[in-house]
């Protein structure tokens, strides 16, 4: 489904005002167009948000607020290694220190149990990494562990398939998500604690693989082969698959929170009902404080309903660091582990029954919502234009949705009734075989992935000093991206191949603007 046939265009003009407590809003003008409304708009607004986000058309100048990708949030910092690390523009006084002191819990490094430093022990006893900002290096991406054994930003993520009725039905009920190889459990942590061996170390082949492209010459990807090492408990499950992720950019996931779950959902097509071969699918995921069945959006495969429990998995699965979402102070020990279960642990029963008490996970979770996404370059080069109007003739906005209207009733007022411009549908859609890990995860298959958010991609190489792209880095920049696109996406990379080389330098100028 295009965005052109996804779109409802109203008659609507739009401004912005900022309000007495900082939150920038839309203002519109009403047309005569009937509607359903979004549960959280009037039928009016709801008109009105469909017209500002209905896709482009006239190519030849930037759109009105643009460049501001994060809405009210965007920053306006000068363009540095620290442009993810800046708050959102529009929090308070009261909310900036928040934000400080999530940043100072998202920097910090935790230690091995037992310590003198109480409030910062229970690391491990197996684990990937001592901070959050180790893999989210300056809230930036991760990469693949390139000319060293470095891999503290990349993970790889372990299932197998259900073997009785008992995890069948647990897996149809989505009380899980997947299931842990018996012995090594959810994910290799290739680090521990004094006193106990690490799981195993990542080991990455690449082949170079020619690709013919249309009119003579040729392009090389690489394909990695993936194995880990020095196990220290003997060999996976037979039937054990392994997912190679790198670490996400943190930027705007407040404003992807925010987003009106109804307005994701108008954008599947599970049937392909169109017939244009996109049939993004909602990945259902099972809320652990509610026990509700709610949109998975979070995650390389939308396994996380929201930004807490993201965080919490995170804590617990690559730090070994327990929440009340995640109360295991053993993190991801299982029960074969008998000699990391005997370790110590973290856990103050005066500061709580977490290793990471509530106002800890709170005070994380409020700096990763509200970490501000930058102000877009170039919005109006004439080779940026052109490069946008062949991100849209070649089909890529079919599943990386421009733009969005954020939920009038968001929990924080700074996220709410936003335009953003995100570039994602949040969606899973089947990548190929090319992409594929083989490890299904809730509704996600073996070959599906949610469409990751474009903004902030042109300046990878700024913040984080390389251009590693795609869910295991294996891309080397941004055109072989692309060229790795394969099932839905397959007909836009063929267009995208076909373009001279004019326009295509155009298409990743473009991205390199966002």
């Amino acid at each position: 489904m295009t965005m052109f046939a996804r779109a409802t265009v109203g008659a609507v003009a739009l401004m912005m005002v900022t309000s007495t407590f900082g939150v920038v809003g839309l203002i519109r003008a009403e047309d005569g167009n009937g509607s359903r409304p979004r549960a959280d708009l009037s039928a009016a607004d709801d008109r009105r948000v469909r017209k500002v986000t209905a896709p482009a058309t006239d190519f030849s100048r930037p759109e009105q607020y643009e460049a501001s990708q994060g809405g009210a949030g965007t920053s306006r910092q000068l363009i540095s290694a620290n442009a993810f690390s800046h708050s959102a523009a529009n929090i308070g006084f009261a909310d900036e220190e928040r934000f400080k002191l999530g940043n100072a819990l998202f920097r910090k490094f935790w230690v091995s149990s037992p310590s003198s430093t109480q409030a910062s022990d229970g690391l491990g006893p197996l684990f990937n990494a001592r901070a959050c900002q180790s893999c989210h290096l300056r809230d930036g991406r991760g990469h693949p562990p390139e000319g060293s054994s470095d891999a503290t930003s990349m993970l790889i993520r372990l299932a197998r398939a259900p073997r009785t009725q008992t995890e069948r039905a647990a897996l149809d009920e989505r009380q899980m998500l997947n299931l842990p190889d018996p012995v090594y459990g959810g994910q290799i942590q290739d680090k521990a604690v004094p006193g106990l061996q690490s799981e195993g170390q990542i080991d990455i082949r690449y082949q170079e693989i020619p690709v013919a492209l249309p009119g003579g010459g040729q392009a090389t990807l690489r394909r990695p082969t993936y194995t880990i090492i020095e196990l220290a408990h003997g060999p996976l499950a037979a039937d054990t698959t392994l997912s190679p992720r790198i670490a996400p950019p943190m930027i705007g996931l407040g404003l992807i929170e925010a987003i009106h779950p109804e307005d994701i959902a108008a954008e599947a097509d599970p049937d392909d009902l169109d017939g244009d071969g996109i049939s993004g699918r909602i990945s259902l995921v099972r809320d652990r404080s509610t026990g509700d069945l709610v949109q998975g959006r979070f995650g390389w495969k939308a396994s996380q309903p929201s930004l807490r429990a993201q965080n919490a998995a995170a804590f617990s699965g690559d730090i070994g660091i327990s929440t009340s979402e995640f109360p295991s102070p053993n993190g991801d020990c299982t029960a074969v582990q008998i000699a990391c279960l005997g370790m110590p642990t973290g856990v103050q029963q005066r500061l709580g029954s977490a290793e990471a008490p509530d106002p800890v996970l709170d005070l994380v979770t409020f700096y990763t919502a509200n970490l501000a996404v930058p102000e877009r370059r170039d919005v109006g080069n004439p080779a940026v234009l052109r490069g946008k109007q062949l991100f849209y003739e070649s089909g890529c906005t079919a599943c990386h949705t421009p733009k969005f209207v954020t939920r009038r009733d968001a929990e924080h007022p700074e996220h709410a009734f936003q335009l953003i411009w995100p570039y994602s549908d949040f969606l899973l859609h089947d990548m190929g075989p090319g992409l594929a890990d083989g490890q299904k995860v809730g509704d996600a298959s073996g070959r599906e992935w949610r469409t990751p958010p474009l903004w902030g991609i042109g300046l990878t190489q700024t913040v984080n000093g390389h251009t590693f792209f795609l869910h295991d880095g294996r891309a080397r920049n941004l055109s072989e991206a692309i060229l790795w696109h394969g099932g839905e996406a397959k007909a836009a990379r063929d267009r995208f191949l076909k373009l001279p080389e004019t326009d295509k330098s155009a298409l990743i100028s473009f991205l390199s603007s966002l």
